[in-house]
């Protein structure tokens, strides 16, 4: 695909864009304007105990991967969780310390099914990549290569175990795979999420149709939040083009305290509501 071409067959600019930015939008563009756009940026809520078990998780597989090979053992996964840990959301220090035992234990399981041969080929690696209309970039977890070809593979810590499904549909892995096809130069179909609490894996194998499917959902959704973007320099004019979504989704919203129809739509979820059961 190429990008959209203006006047005189010039081409457009392309929008850059990452997974998350377009899922801010898709899921409210008033969200959006807030994350983005306005300055000073509003006062956000407090850390979630979610969001912060997650980033732990995230960052002591890091750390375990950038260990030589011999010292990547379930032990050695254990303590970097104890040494990532962070405490932030959590309703207090016994269900902060209940938790930190789980997630020690999560990541001391993943890696023992992993085993001592896995050596990833990037771990926490920004790719980025031209495709159609827009620039597709990111933070990958993890890619591994597996019989040659490049696997895109993310980390849930989250309530709800994944699916094929859910990797079928995501948007993100999609994205990823293209930008890291582009950034490693090497064949990307294989998407997988891998959720720790459970030990479930979610895969889906993509063809090219597939990828230029969420690609151009993409498209559409970046053209969207790139023309509201552009009303933004009009002033009070420019915001009407940032509507609310409300729904039950802004019990978690961070911005919901600046906005009244959120306030209307939900109440607001515990700081530690969103944790793994």
């Amino acid at each position: 695909m190429q990008g959209q071409l203006g006047l005189e067959g010039i081409p457009g600019k392309l929008v850059r864009v990452t997974p998350a930015k377009l899922a801010n939008w898709d899921s409210c563009p008033r969200k959006f304007r807030m994350t983005y756009l306005d300055r000073p940026t509003p006062s956000r809520s407090g850390a979630r105990a979610n969001a912060t078990l997650g980033a732990v998780v995230h960052n002591a597989l890091k750390a375990f991967f950038e260990l030589p090979t011999a010292q990547r053992t379930p032990e050695k996964a254990v303590l970097l969780v104890r040494q990532c840990w962070k405490s932030d959301g959590f309703a207090d220090f016994e269900q902060a310390d209940e938790y930190r035992g789980r997630a020690q234990r999560w990541v001391a399981e993943y890696v023992e099914r992993l085993g001592p041969g896995a050596d990833p080929v990037a771990v926490e690696r920004w790719v980025s990549a031209p495709v159609g209309t827009i620039i597709a970039e990111g933070r990958v977890d993890r890619i591994d290569r597996r019989d040659g070809a490049l696997v895109v593979v993310d980390y849930k810590t989250g309530r709800r175990a994944a699916t094929d499904e859910d990797a079928r549909d995501s948007r993100a892995l999609a994205l990823y795979a293209v930008a890291t096809r582009k950034t490693l130069r090497g064949e990307t179909g294989r998407v997988e999420l891998h959720h720790l609490p459970s030990g479930r894996v979610g895969a889906w194998d993509h063809d090219q149709a597939s990828l230029d499917e969420h690609v151009r959902a993409a498209e559409r959704s970046a053209a969207e939040l790139q023309a509201a973007s552009d009303t933004f320099e009009e002033g009070d004019g420019g915001r009407a083009a940032f509507p609310p979504k409300p729904g039950a989704q802004c019990a978690w919203c961070e911005f919901r305290a600046h906005c009244p129809e959120g306030q209307q739509a939900a109440p607001p979820a515990a700081p530690w509501a969103g944790l793994a059961g």
